[in-house]
């Protein structure tokens, strides 16, 4: 499964959007399949992608295998020490909820709508604030 170039345009834009609120980073990685054990293969791309490199350790990554219909949502540390509790799985369920009616491009675009008004209380946008890492979608490897 691939994603048109209107659904890439409403994921990069979502991304856009939330990003003009905080100064949190937002990735999105798409693969249509998972080799390893979910959340081990978006800690791997967290890393690749030098996420754990922002200023304020404050980014987020949403990787999904779209034929697997598996996906993970990670965070830095800096986000862990501020956010609620709950802070993920609210996120995981608003997309799982358009997941199950196979609105994917609905669902990162929900997930990221959240992620980034949760980021904005914690890590609001300062005047001065660079966009630190690139706002598009990584397509993956496999």
């Amino acid at each position: 499964m691939a994603l048109n170039s209107e659904e890439q345009e409403k994921i990069v834009h979502a991304i856009n959007v939330a990003e003009n609120e905080t100064s949190g980073e937002i990735r999105v990685v798409i693969e249509n399949h998972c080799p390893d054990e979910v959340h081990d293969r978006a800690t791997y791309y967290f890393a690749k992608l030098g996420m754990h490199k922002t200023a304020l350790k404050n980014g987020v990554l949403i990787y999904i295998a779209l034929e697997d219909h598996k996906f993970s949502i990670i965070g830095d540390k800096g986000i862990h020490q501020r956010v609620e509790s709950d802070f993920w799985v609210s996120t995981k369920d608003l997309m799982v909820a358009e997941f199950r009616i196979d609105h994917i491009v609905e669902g990162l675009v929900k997930g990221i709508e959240h992620a980034g008004k949760q980021l904005a209380k914690f890590f609001p946008r300062e005047h001065d604030d660079i966009n630190e890492l690139p706002n598009d979608i990584v397509f993956g490897d496999r």
